[in-house]
């Protein structure tokens, strides 16, 4: 999907988007839940890099777990960051936070981050070097030994297996057993609108992008979570 497309996406999904996604929560709070060790080692000071924060959900989590740590939320939907915005104000951690609607490499300043959160965001975007280069602009963000967390949808859509995974997906998704004209247009939204990629690929693409050998240590479904380092070279 193009940038203008992605953003006019979510554009029209703020409002109600907690509450359109709200079944696939026990994920959610199971990758936060990891996501907090994964982080366990930072600065008690430590700034954190929310790339496509959309409504703050991660955000919220580590700011309740780790009251010293600040924030800067990039989401190019503005009406998702004002979503996220207001979820800060509520929960009293919005001083905590520095809102950019805009992308990575529009983000002002140079400052470097210790950790960035990256979830459910380079599956839109399907050419593969382009998607390097997103895991490229975050590494440039981020201190030496940095830590990056990310999250994306991934399979072999060749497999049998992803056939099932596919449909026991679009379940968890609709609470009931979908048709298969609904589950065929759901497949051809994941191969024309998202790249679905083998996790091996996808950490490929990753460490591509100026980081050390991805760690998966989170799937739940189609959602599949790596952890990796920033190293220095190339950067």
């Amino acid at each position: 999907m193009r940038n203008d497309e992605i953003k006019a996406l979510f554009d029209r999904q703020a409002e109600g988007y907690d509450t359109q996604w709200a079944r696939l929560a026990p994920m959610r709070d199971a990758l936060h839940f990891l996501l907090e060790s994964v982080f366990a080692a930072l600065p008690a000071d430590a700034r954190i890099l929310c790339v496509g924060a959309g409504t703050g959900a991660e955000m919220a989590y580590l700011a309740k777990k780790f009251p010293v740590w600040s924030f800067t939320a990039v989401e190019p939907s503005g009406a998702m960051l004002n979503v996220c915005r207001d979820r800060a104000e509520s929960e009293g951690f919005a001083s905590r936070c520095y809102f950019h609607e805009g992308y990575v490499d529009s983000l002002p300043g140079a400052d470097l981050y210790d950790a960035s959160t990256c979830f459910l965001v380079s599956q839109f975007i399907l050419d593969q070097d382009a998607r390097a280069e997103l895991f490229r602009s975050i590494a440039g963000r981020l201190k030496s030994g940095a830590i990056l967390a990310s999250s994306d949808l991934a399979s072999d859509t060749g497999s049998d297996e992803y056939k099932e995974l596919l449909h026991l997906w679009a379940n968890i998704m609709s609470a009931a057993d979908l048709t298969p004209e609904r589950l065929q247009q759901m497949q051809r939204a994941y191969e024309n609108d998202v790249a679905v990629l083998p996790p091996t690929t996808i950490a490929s693409i990753i460490e591509s992008g100026g980081f050390e050998t991805p760690v998966q240590f989170f799937q739940a479904g189609l959602i599949h979570a790596w952890f990796s380092k920033r190293i220095c070279s190339g950067l």
